[in-house]
Formats: structure tokens, C-alpha cells, sequence
């Protein structure tokens, strides 16, 4: 994918209340850029249902053509052509559909592999307690294993369009990436934009005051929010309109959960999958997840990309004298 264009959609769907929103947002998304949009619902009997099934059917094997194999396979066939037909009447032209037998999680990260989506989106909770029994940690799962960016919908359609975006600058490539798309997507929905990024309480050097701790911080601060201001010209390039640059000593989760909650109107959270280099991705390797688990609304998560080695070895100087980007 080159600058974030999207070419190609790959849409999640389980028939629950965040994957219609998923869908509604697809749509949009088809419908402002002419990407092409393929539809995936993968099923499976539950474990539960096949330890039922062989109580139920001592001399009939669990799988295959069981009563409730196939009760399940009619299900989702049925519940994939609904889909198909709420996109249409949404205004998608084209949709190429795929239904697949098979854990979820593997089933949407290979299907976007082969299709080759510049994005998945899907829901954030699946259908009911036997449904989350399956596939309530499938957009984690998706949003850790794929190779392609992931927006995760929640919040019900108030939820979206975004009227701001939260992009969490920590100064890797992972999270530049994300800006990147976030701005794309930002600027089909008209929304701002806050580039937030979360410095670390520097510890005392051996000898050092703590005002002398303090003004060493401070300057760090100051040296990050300059190499951010290059990230919010390029931001602004591809949203319309200038971001707004916040650098403060804070938990990156924290910050970028904070942020998101304290404007007016939705806010659509855009994250790295990892933090730059080994010191930062100790400090921020799960923020990620922790945004994902916590926001109330999407999310937007880049997934990481392993740089050239002498790439890493840069990366590694900067985290082991880290001044916010």
C-alpha cells in the first residue's frame, strides 16, 4: 500500500451490532475512495455445540454433514447473503463475498493476505455469549496478527463519521503509518486532528539535581515536540488542516484514551502496533492493546513492519537517548 491509498477493503461480518456499524463504515469508506470491497463471514461450530451434537448423535460424527454442521453452515450462509444485500442497498457496486469454514481469526488475517486489503475492518464484539465464546477476541486477534491495518468499529453509529482524530506519535514507523491513513480517512469525514504523544518520567542521573532532572526533561520535551512539528506538516498535507501537537509526561494509553474523551464529538484513535525500538517497546509495546481494549469508539491500529537493519540499529540510538520522536 503506497501513502495509505485504499485500493482494497476486506470487511468482517458476524451479524452483530458492531459488525453492521463495520459495514455502514465500509460502505462509506467504498463509496468515497472506489475501493473494491470484499466481505468475509468465517463460522465454526462452537465446542460446546459439538460436545451437544455427540450426546445427541452417539453414531454421527461432529463434523461433516451432522444436523448441526449443517444447521450452522445455513446459518452462516444466510446470514452472509443479508450482508450482501445491506451493502448493496447502501450503494456499494461491487462486492466480492467469501464464507469460510474455519477459526476467524486465521480465516480474515489470510483473506486479507490474498486480496491484498490496504484495510480490514470489522467489529469489536461478536453475536451473543455463544457467538463471543468464538469470536469475541477476534478483532484483537485480527488487529495483532494481521500484516494490514485494522479499524476496529464500537460505539454504535454515533460512533462514526469521526469528527476528530487521536493519533498516537511516538515517533515510530508503525505509528506514522497509522497517521498517514488516519488522515486519509480523516479528511473524507471533515474531522481535526491531535497528534498526542506520551514522554517518559526521565530517572535521575547519578550526581544530577532535581532541578537539574527537571530542566534535562523538559529540553527532551521541547526537542520532541520540534520533530513533531515535521510529522504535522505531513499530517496536514493529507487531513486539510493543521493538527494540533500535544507532548506531555503521561501512560501513552492513558493519553491517547484521555484525549479521546475529552473533545466534542466521536473520535476515531490511530495507534502504531509497536513503539520505537527496544527501550520504547518495553515502554509502549502494549499500548495497542490497551487502547483496543479500552476506547469506547474506533480504533486504528498499524501493523508492524520489521525495518531494514540498519534501520534498527538508528532506532536503537534514539531509544537509548529518547526525545519523543
Amino acid at each position: 500500500m503506497t501513502a495509505a491509498t485504499l485500493r482494497t477493503m476486506l470487511l468482517a461480518t458476524d451479524g452483530s451490532p458492531d459488525a453492521a456499524l463495520a459495514a455502514r463504515v465500509a460502505a462509506d469508506l467504498c463509496r468515497e475512495t472506489g475501493a473494491t470491497l470484499h466481505v468475509v463471514h468465517a463460522w465454526q461450530v462452537p465446542t460446546l455445540a459439538s460436545q451437544a451434537e455427540a450426546r445427541a448423535y452417539p453414531d454421527e460424527p461432529v463434523t461433516g454433514h451432522s444436523a448441526v454442521y449443517e444447521a450452522y453452515a445455513q446459518r452462516a450462509e444466510r446470514l452472509l447473503a443479508e450482508q450482501l444485500a445491506a451493502l448493496y442497498d447502501a450503494g456499494v457496486g461491487s462486492v466480492r463475498e467469501h464464507l469460510v469454514n474455519g477459526h476467524p481469526v486465521a480465516a480474515i488475517v489470510d483473506l486479507a493476505a490474498v486480496v491484498q486489503a490496504d484495510l480490514i475492518v470489522l467489529g469489536s464484539r461478536g453475536l451473543g455469549p455463544v457467538g463471543r465464546l468464538v469470536l469475541g477476541s477476534v478483532s484483537e486477534g485480527v488487529a495483532h496478527h494481521a500484516a494490514r491495518p485494522v479499524l476496529v468499529l464500537r460505539g454504535g453509529a454515533a460512533a462514526w463519521p469521526p469528527r476528530r482524530l487521536v493519533i498516537g506519535a511516538d515517533g515510530s514507523a508503525d505509528a506514522d503509518r497509522a497517521a498517514t491513513l488516519a488522515a486519509r480517512i480523516g479528511r473524507a469525514c471533515g474531522a481535526t486532528a491531535t497528534l498526542a504523544h506520551a514522554f517518559p518520567e526521565l530517572p535521575l542521573l547519578p550526581f544530577e539535581t532535581p532541578a537539574e532532572g527537571r530542566a534535562r526533561r523538559d529540553e527532551a520535551m521541547r526537542r520532541a515536540e520540534v520533530a513533531l512539528e515535521g510529522r504535522a506538516q505531513r499530517v496536514e498535507a493529507l487531513l486539510g488542516r493543521r493538527p494540533e501537537v500535544r507532548v506531555v509526561v503521561a501512560d501513552p494509553a492513558h493519553l491517547l484514551l484521555s484525549a479521546a474523551e475529552q473533545g466534542d464529538g466521536p473520535a476515531l484513535l490511530a495507534v502504531g502496533s509497536r513503539g520505537l525500538g527496544p527501550l520504547q517497546r518495553f515502554w509502549l509495546g502494549s499500548t495497542s492493546t490497551k487502547v483496543l481494549r479500552a476506547a469506547h469508539g474506533p480504533v486504528l491500529i498499524a501493523p508492524h513492519q520489521p525495518l531494514p537493519v540498519a534501520a534498527q540499529e538508528h532506532d536503537a540510538g534514539r531509544a537509548a537517548h529518547p526525545v519523543g520522536g
